[in-house]
């Protein structure tokens, strides 16, 4: 769910300390989990298991807050269990906060701050420590709080300053969450003499429809208990032991929950272990008897790290005087692949029949470029489970989800796009269970029948869709209802969603009548080209580029957007390209940069803009102008489309643009959002030198950013290995003059899926000048139009785009580019 934010140019110092020699296999070294907790990358930074569905930290009041904390200087309100990481709009999760008090004044329980919003205090900046399963913060208040977790249950240590005779340190729980969505009847219990804490309420989803009930069930240890009790508003008794508390009429729910007083502050802290469920309190005590059963911290830290050791052991590097500030990228953005969706296996009170559940998927439109085909190399077997939740959902469900959170949908952006996550992992061979059957049946479903709320599932204006072969601007549809809005960028997709159902179809056999249907859909991308369409800038100068797609009435009149509108370039700040019923024919981007966005037909698309040189100057054009931006996600795959205009080069130097200077290790370090790990998934594979065009089985092949990286196949244990020779860690020479493939000259700018499933070698000999390599026709990914306009060799040299570039400080660069110019603009 991605949303422009704004963007620091950060370039990294050379003066960082070089790397010399094997990572190893320990990358969690490399690993920090504060990169996009300031400037709107909206991570969760806290302690969590891999799709962990316990995710703990302290949640701050500032901005950026979706994922709970964030390191630009917010006031602490609680420390709470659910999280979710890199979300836009509204913060989400953050329920059943603790909070600490070293001591109530004069001793009195009652003159203790209840409310979130009144008790909320600083914390130490540098007190801050974060590592894989790990989170540590002091506050201002001298309280010292660590924690890590299990599945289902955080653990908390609570250090508290030396109290004054006579008083005691106060843990406080809440039956809240981040953006206060709490509705009414929640409930809290209270046992006076273990302490337990268990209840419930119920709250609305971030990014979708109905409602949802969280339970919890904790517990405490390490000091006696004074007293105990519960809060309602803004004072407390120890006599009343539960409470049912409603949110009220002021659009902000009571403040309310339970209270624990301690007889002494011991020096090795109060441990509080929480649980939380989708089911029942009695499950969220299981779990937490059972995750958690004797409070040991160490043991439950220690479980994580090797957890997470485990999953980011597949890929291994040789970084040879490369800057760690790289290594550190890579595996950081690795790590925030794994951290959503989440696994509520177990948690769906629903149906339960078996199957895998997942949620926390933050959303499929985001997820579907690089993060979910990520995982298909990197974990496989969690994206297996992945795919049979998404099956599973539309059995029970009647619809594949586009997005979902908490048991509930969420809101479709544009397409159909589990379409394209089900196509790449089938292509792929994901089995293990797979109902493959059932999940051509679900996509199908998607391409032919309307939902009557398309707002949340499935695709809307199918009729016109059939009958026109686009979705028309202001379409009359009575049969389905959502915001009609969108009309390019939904054909654009729907489009590429018919694409990916025809390859099922092919490939799954017996099917070809529906390869034919939907291979023939997949071309209605050129009904909506409009091929006198001009584009200005806003300043009246002509772009000198004719012909864009546009939006187009029922009557196959035109509509009128201007093809800048919603850009980075855009001045007009109050322009709305998203789910407003006020929105343009775009979603969160421009007619500009939607006109990339034909991934199954890219030859098609280049011979009707020309040829491979018109193409090459209009996609530089979107990317010199700024028209683009790398913080959203339909940015991704124009960095590496030079490709299929056999200008693979400029693809390797695209990449070198972005990363590291809008993808750096530092808390503001993301260039917007990270989308549930969207956009780590983008650096990743950015940096590993094989980029996705998913649905497809094709990886866009760019030197690596290491000397040699190593992925070892979860599924076959074979380990496939891009080298680099001629590797220079200065990225003067990032061009591949030639290549071997297992030994064997190989001339094709792509490779497929089996380089990791049989553990391939892929060599790439570098130089510093654009080459012939990758260039020929016959070398280009497949499309489904055949490749016209190519004459011979296409690479330019140093006559040609990749000569204008000029470098910086031994780091890829673009001088032309007013780059601090365009810091001041996003």
């Amino acid at each position: 769910m991605a949303g422009i934010r704004g963007v620091s140019v950060l370039f990294l110092s050379l003066a960082c300390k070089l790397v010399k020699a094997q990572n190893g296999t320990d990358n969690l070294q490399y690993v920090d989990q504060l990169i996009g907790s300031a400037n709107g990358g909206n991570v969760f930074a806290g302690a969590t298991l891999p799709y962990g569905m316990a995710k703990a930290v302290a949640d701050v009041d500032s901005g950026s807050n979706q994922g709970g904390f964030t390191t630009e200087n917010g006031n602490v309100t609680g420390f709470s269990t659910m999280h979710d990481s890199g979300t836009g709009g509204s913060p989400s999760l953050g329920n059943f906060a603790f909070f600490p008090y070293a001591a109530c004044p004069s001793d009195d329980v009652n003159q203790c701050v209840f409310p979130k919003k009144s008790r909320k205090i600083p914390y130490q900046g540098d007190s801050v420590k974060a590592s894989p399963g790990y989170f540590a913060i002091t506050l201002s208040s001298g309280v010292a709080v660590d924690m890590t977790t299990a599945q289902h249950t955080s653990l908390f240590r609570f250090k508290f300053p030396a109290a004054s005779n006579g008083t005691s340190p106060l843990l406080l729980l809440d039956l809240t969450d981040l953006s206060d969505s709490r509705q009414d009847n929640a409930t809290i219990s209270v046992d006076a003499d273990t302490g337990r804490m268990s209840g419930s309420a119920r709250f609305l989803p971030s990014f979708g429809t109905g409602n949802w009930v969280g339970y919890f069930c904790a517990d405490f240890k390490g000091a006696d208990i004074r007293d105990n009790g519960i809060f309602a508003n803004t004072r407390a008794s120890a006599s009343v032991k539960s409470l049912k508390i409603s949110r009220s009429i002021n659009n902000y729910p009571l403040p309310g929950g339970g209270f624990i007083r301690f007889k002494s502050s011991p020096a090795d802290g109060v441990l509080a272990r929480i649980a939380v469920s989708l089911i029942s309190e009695e499950q969220a005590c299981n779990s937490a008897e059972s995750e958690i059963p004797n409070f040991d911290f160490d043991t439950t830290h220690n479980a994580a790290v090797d957890a997470w050791r485990e999953k980011l052991s597949p890929i291994t590097l040789s970084a040879t005087g490369v800057d760690k500030s790289l290594i550190t990228n890579f595996y950081s953005g690795i790590y925030r692949t794994m951290v959503n969706p989440q696994n509520y296996t177990g948690e769906n009170p629903k149906w339960d029949d078996g199957e895998p559940y997942f949620d926390s998927f933050y959303c499929l439109w985001d997820s579907f470029r690089s993060q979910l085909p990520f995982l298909t190399i990197n974990d496989p077997n969690a994206l297996t489970e992945m795919l049979r939740s998404l099956i599973n959902t539309y059995e029970h469900e009647g619809w594949l989800p586009d997005c979902r959170m908490t048991l509930s949908k969420g809101y479709t952006q544009g397409g159909s796009n589990a379409d394209v996550i089900l196509a790449d992992g089938y292509i792929k061979g994901l089995k293990d269970g797979i109902d493959w059957d059932t999940g051509y049946d679900a996509v199908v479903k998607d391409a032919e029948v309307e939902p009557y709320d398309w707002c949340c599932e499935g695709r809307g204006g199918l009729d016109s869709w059939h009958n026109l072969g686009y979705i028309p601007t202001q379409d009359f549809d009575y049969k389905g209802f959502g915001t009609m809005t969108r009309s390019v960028s939904r054909s654009l997709e729907y489009a590429y969603n018919d694409f990916c159902i025809a390859a099922m179809a092919n490939d799954l056999g017996g099917r070809d009548d529906d390869v034919k249907k939907y291979t023939e859909r997949s071309s209605n991308w050129r009904n909506l080209y409009k091929k006198d369409q001009k584009s200005f800038l806003f300043n009246g100068q002509d772009t000198g580029f004719v012909g864009f797609f546009q939006g187009k009435y029922l009557n196959g009149t035109w509509h009128n957007q201007d093809p800048l509108w919603c850009s980075t370039i855009d001045p007009n700040s109050s322009r709305v390209c998203s789910l407003q019923n006020t929105g343009q024919e775009t979603f969160e981007s421009s007619l500009w940069e939607y006109g990339f966005y034909v991934p199954g037909d890219q030859a098609g698309l280049i011979s009707l803009y020309g040829g491979p040189a018109n193409f090459v100057k209009r996609l530089d054009y979107l990317h010199d102008q700024n028209i683009t931006y790398i913080g959203n996600e339909p940015s991704f795959l124009t960095v590496f489309q030079y490709h299929y205009a056999g200008r693979p080069a400029l693809s390797a130097l695209r990449s070198h643009f972005y990363i590291p200077r809008y993808f750096s290790p530092t808390h503001a370090g993301l260039p917007g959002n990270d989308d549930s790990g969207a956009m780590g998934s983008f650096v990743a594979m950015s940096m590993m030198g094989l980029f996705p065009n998913p649905g497809q089985n094709v990886y866009l092949i760019t030197p690596p950013y290491f000397e040699s990286i190593s992925i070892k196949s979860p599924v076959t244990g074979k380990t496939a290995t891009i080298r680099n020779v001629n590797f220079d860690p200065s990225y003067a020479a990032i061009y591949v003059q030639s290549a071997t493939l297992n030994g064997e000259p190989y001339t094709k700018n792509w490779i497929d899926h089996s380089f990791f499933t049989e553990g391939k070698e892929l060599v790439l000999t570098l130089g510093r000048n654009e080459s012939s390599w990758g260039t020929r026709v016959q070398d280009l990914p497949p499309s489904l139009s055949e490749y016209t306009g190519f004459n011979g060799t296409i690479g330019g040299g140093n006559n040609g785009t990749a000569g204008r570039f000029r470098r910086w400080g031994g780091v890829v660069g673009l001088k032309d580019v007013d780059v601090e110019g365009l810091a001041g603009r996003l």
